[in-house]
């Protein structure tokens, strides 16, 4: 994670320009009555390149001012859209134009797993998991964790053990960096094993352990010791069959 800068080196036209829109909003509101929040007002995001316009040489301050107006849109003038009659249409794109803006920058990850996809809404979840995941394959290294957390969403809330074991693959086969935890090069093969897939769990630890992914070594004997259940399971399968 990059350091956070300071509100005082945010550029003085940016925040003439928050300002401004601050100053509008205060007007209006005092000339018209309290109007009640609607989930369709959340406007269409613009194109990135009209944002970027707007940021006046400062993409990353305006994607955090974005951020923090579309996460607190539930609130408008004390009344409360729930996340869950958001149009998500929108709030994808408002996402996605903000992490294009600031490609390093996680919170809207953050919100997309943690706020929208956990909605009790299955095709809004199911939407916003999807949404992560295209999100997830541009920058694997860096927006691993969110994938993850969608594919403990599929497997323990939605139930979809095939949707878990697509978001758990991904992340075996696209999350390189050294740093990552081993869990995350383990989950596809656990889930495997948990659907039964003992003779492909067993393959895939067995290539984990041959390769120089894992260097710890309780990591190691812990793999080791799975290797050794499985091939049990898998013998008494065979005695079973005969």
């Amino acid at each position: 994670m990059r350091d956070e800068r300071p509100l005082s080196h945010v550029p003085t036209p940016v925040l003439a320009l928050l300002a401004v829109g601050l100053a509008l909003q205060i007007g209006l509101h005092a000339t018209q009555s309290a109007p009640q929040a609607k989930a369709p007002d959340l406007l269409p995001a613009p194109s990135a390149t009209l944002l970027r316009l707007a940021s006046l040489g400062e993409p990353i301050a305006l994607a955090k001012i974005l951020m923090l107006q579309l996460q607190a849109f539930d609130y408008q003038s004390g009344s409360r859209v729930p996340y869950k009659d958001l149009d998500y249409d929108r709030v994808e794109a408002w996402l996605a134009r903000i992490l294009e803006l600031d490609p390093r920058g996680q919170y809207p990850l953050l919100a997309a797993a943690r706020l929208y996809a956990e909605v009790p809404l299955e095709a809004k979840q199911r939407s916003m998991m999807d949404f992560i995941y295209r999100q997830y394959l541009l920058d694997p290294n860096r927006r691993w964790p969110w994938l993850a957390h969608a594919a403990f969403l599929a497997k323990h809330r939605l139930k979809d053990m095939n949707l878990a074991l697509k978001y758990a693959a991904a992340l075996q086969k696209y999350t390189t960096a050294r740093d990552v935890p081993a869990w995350v090069s383990t989950m596809e093969i656990f889930m495997r094993e948990d659907m039964n897939e003992l003779e492909t769990a067993r393959i895939m630890i067995g290539g984990l352990l041959a390769s120089d992914k894992i260097t710890d070594r309780g990591e190691l004997r812990f793999l080791e010791g799975r290797l050794h259940e499985i091939e049990a399971r898998l013998k008494s399968k065979r005695k079973g069959a005969h």
